[in-house]
């Protein structure tokens, strides 16, 4: 009897430490699902801020014409050469613009380095600014001292090496041109360099490229070893010896002539494997291709002169003792005759080149005089 009194003495004990354990069970289970709770909040919280901000300007930039029209006050971009060509070659097929557009010559000046001529170019451009837009391809180790005043102040695109003679010269053209056509305002694209001056002011060169139907490419069949001597067979069959043309380097397209060199897979790769050095891929690619796909749209010559007479691989380069009042009075005031939108003209050239930096302080001293700004 003492044994069973005993565990019955214990019975309530028993039952109230297990009445504390379940409720001590359920405090622990309602503040897991309490902490879980505050947990998700907290994650959904912070999360959602992210996910406005990334939505939001992709919200905006689909809802304003203007973000799809107004050109990046910044040249620079991430975008590679594939990714760059492909965003470059969007051709609107509507005809008419939904807004005023004043079509724009951009300049684009390959260079290696620095602008020496940059005053004069600035001179130029002056008073002229909703017309023009500028691009500057040159190496990517270089970093420009342009001061902010200068029209090329951040006008430097993202670059690669570049070769002349080489394919990566033709890339860097490429390049330029497709960073240009990212902006919808420009008609059309005028290839310079650094050693490059105008001849005439602003308005003229504008009138001139803007009214002409044509554009400025040269472009024609060189019988010699220097011309078709450089042709190569492996190019058939997509180009002929009878298609194989020679020009200058220096160029000006509108914006139909410039999406079309962009997006070339068909003639580029041919260049790029079989015209080497001594196929100097700068003289023949922009001839040959466009000849083949438009011709009736080419002039067949440059807008930039050079002087051969000194004979040479290479045009003669000017210093300053070069640039007289008789040398640029001779240069403005070009007597020769040529054919622009089938009418004869005097104004055969609105560039020339090649001067070096030396000729800076008399370009500028004479330029209001003889080159009219």
């Amino acid at each position: 009897m003492g044994i069973f009194e005993h565990g019955k003495d214990n019975k309530p004990l028993s039952i109230k430490i297990l009445q504390f354990l379940l409720l001590f069970l359920g405090l622990g289970i309602v503040f897991s699902v309490l902490s879980m709770f505050m947990l998700r909040f907290s994650e959904v919280k912070n999360v959602i801020p992210v996910v406005q901000s990334r939505m939001q300007p992709c919200f905006q930039e689909l809802n304003s014409l203007e973000n799809w029209i107004r050109p990046s006050l910044n040249v620079h971009h991430s975008m590679n050469d594939a990714e760059l060509f492909w965003r470059a070659s969007f051709v609107p097929q509507v005809k008419h613009f939904p807004f005023k557009r004043r079509a724009k010559i951009a300049f684009m000046f390959l260079t290696r380095g620095p602008l020496p001529l940059a005053p004069l170019w600035d001179r130029f451009f002056a008073g002229n600014e909703e017309l023009y837009s500028i691009y500057i391809h040159n190496l990517p180790s270089y970093k420009s001292d342009f001061p902010s005043s200068s029209v090329f102040y951040g006008r430097q695109i993202p670059s690669q090496v570049a070769e002349w003679g080489k394919i990566s010269i033709i890339d860097a053209e490429r390049r330029l041109l497709a960073n240009a056509l990212l902006d919808i305002s420009n008609e059309w694209f005028v290839l310079l360099s650094e050693s490059c001056i105008p001849l005439h002011n602003f308005s003229v060169v504008y009138r001139y490229i803007s009214e002409s139907r044509y554009s400025f490419v040269s472009s024609f069949d060189d019988p010699r070893s220097v011309g078709r001597g450089r042709y190569n067979q492996k190019m058939l069959p997509e180009i002929k010896i009878t298609q194989w043309r020679k020009g200058s380097q220096w160029f000006e397209v509108n914006r139909k002539l410039a999406i079309d060199i962009i997006k070339d897979e068909l003639y580029y790769p041919k260049f790029k494997h079989f015209c080497k050095p001594s196929c100097y891929v700068d003289e023949h690619y922009f001839p040959t291709m466009l000849h083949i796909q438009s011709p009736h749209l080419l002039a067949n010559t440059s807008l930039t002169w050079v002087d051969w007479s000194r004979g040479g691989a290479h045009p003669a380069t000017f210093g300053k003792a070069d640039v007289t009042d008789h040398f640029l009075k001779r240069l403005s005031e070009d007597q020769r005759s040529c054919v622009n939108n089938n009418q004869t003209t005097s104004h055969c050239t609105l560039f020339a080149r090649k001067f070096s930096p030396s000729t800076l302080d008399p370009l500028l001293k004479l330029s209001s005089k003889y080159l009219g700004f």
